[in-house]
């Protein structure tokens, strides 16, 4: 089912699905029971642009902190449920705005049935997670391993499981660490069901490794138009998962807003130090609210033209910079003022249009 079909569902105050926006959940990866340090962690992730935040809740302790943390937060709180229907119960009546739980693995049917019973009355969300790491053992027999259809019949069943109880305020998540698998698991999945779907690529790995898998899948599922909500998993700070995913959207045309950096990939002509500027200058950029494309180049010669497609932008020579607008160079100063030269523009972007 393509986004714009898909079940509405408020998670808190962001609906997803239905052609709403793409949010971008993330993860914290600190103790939930810790509130000043998950608080932190969050608002983090909030001013890089995070939409929806998921917290462990392996203990009442933790369940409880919910509660705690919302009052200092602004973005919906998913609690992230495993093994304990108990914890589910207590993140709910401590003000969850959504529970994620994998049905097969907190017990039998009355366990389901006892939190989707605490769900429907307070209207909250539950978000069917199934992972490839997980699958039954039945479908793994069934399908001669761990396969994309196994992966969606799981998912089904759970969900099916749900609405069985009268209950269908779901979102389906299902994640494998494969990424064609998991892609392949997406296209058959959107053709079975019209709830909206939180997409991503489990365990991807680091940051480098973590960004070619999510990219490639993110890439792949999005651009066929599914998915209503995504994560990038990395193994690193929280807050380079909402960078990632911004660029994902934002160059699939699925996401404006913020400034795009562009920059050239250096050679024997650079004459400054272009890789250390390019990354200032992403720094640099990241809470500053335009829509335009920054070029970073580190030729003089050739420079300006490269540059043309970008709104604004800074090439370098020996000793000296030239500031750039639409491929025309517009002032020369020195190497040492390029940095500040540039930020003094977007700062002040919108009086000089």
């Amino acid at each position: 089912m393509y986004r714009d079909h898909t079940k509405v569902i408020s998670i808190g105050n962001v609906k997803i699905g239905g052609g709403n926006p793409i949010a971008i959940q993330s993860m914290t990866n600190t103790r939930t029971e810790d509130v000043a340090a998950t608080v932190a962690q969050i608002l983090r992730l909030e001013e890089a642009g995070c939409e929806i935040v998921r917290c462990t809740v392996p203990t009442l302790e933790a369940a409880q902190a919910i509660g705690e943390i919302k009052k200092q937060v602004k973005i919906p709180i998913v609690a992230d449920i495993h093994f304990d229907y108990k914890m589910a119960i207590a993140a709910m009546e401590n003000g969850a705005d959504k529970i994620r739980i994998n049905p097969g693995n907190i017990g039998g049917s009355d366990k389901v049935e006892a939190v989707v019973k605490v769900a429907r009355e307070r209207n909250i969300p539950i978000r069917v997670g199934v992972n490839s790491g997980s699958l039954e053992r039945g479908l793994v027999e069934k399908y001669g391993g761990v396969t994309a259809e196994g992966l969606v019949e799981s998912a089904l069943d759970k969900v099916k499981m749900i609405e069985d109880m009268g209950y269908d305020n779901l979102v389906i998540s299902i994640k494998s660490s494969d990424v064609m698998m998991c892609v392949r698991a997406h296209e058959i999945l959107a053709q079975q069901t019209a709830y909206p779907l939180h997409v991503g690529i489990t365990e991807a790995g680091t940051v480098i490794s973590g960004n070619i898998k999510s990219s490639i899948g993110l890439g792949l599922i999005l651009h066929q138009g599914i998915g209503d909500t995504i994560r990038v998993s990395l193994t690193g700070d929280p807050v380079e998962e909402i960078k990632s995913a911004r660029l994902i959207l934002r160059t699939l045309g699925l996401r404006k807003g913020g400034i795009e950096v562009v920059s050239c990939p250096t050679c024997g002509r650079t004459k400054i130090d272009l890789i250390g500027l390019a990354n200032q200058v992403e720094t640099m950029v990241a809470g500053i609210p335009l829509d335009i494309k920054v070029a970073v180049m580190g030729c003089a010669v050739n420079g300006p033209g490269e540059a043309k497609e970008a709104d604004i932008g800074i090439a370098g020579g020996i000793g000296e910079g030239l500031l750039i607008k639409k491929g025309e160079i517009v002032k020369k100063v020195p190497e040492n003022e390029l940095l500040n030269t540039l930020k003094e523009e977007l700062l002040h972007w919108n009086d000089t249009k």
